[in-house]
């Protein structure tokens, strides 16, 4: 899961926690179906170039 995170379009640097996070509004629920499930419906692919361009 930690690695699909990394390459996903929502998982972004937040400033104020100075770390990445998923930026999708999950509740309690969907964060704990991801985590079991071991796949994020939300995941959106993104490479280096669209990443950086979001920044």
């Amino acid at each position: 899961m930690d690695s699909e995170c990394e390459t996903c379009w929502h998982y972004d640097y937040d400033e104020e926690y100075e770390a990445y996070t998923c930026n999708m509004d999950l509740d309690e629920d969907e964060y704990y179906h991801i985590h079991t499930a071991g796949r994020c419906p939300y995941y959106r692919r993104g490479d280096e170039y669209s990443l950086a361009r979001k920044q």
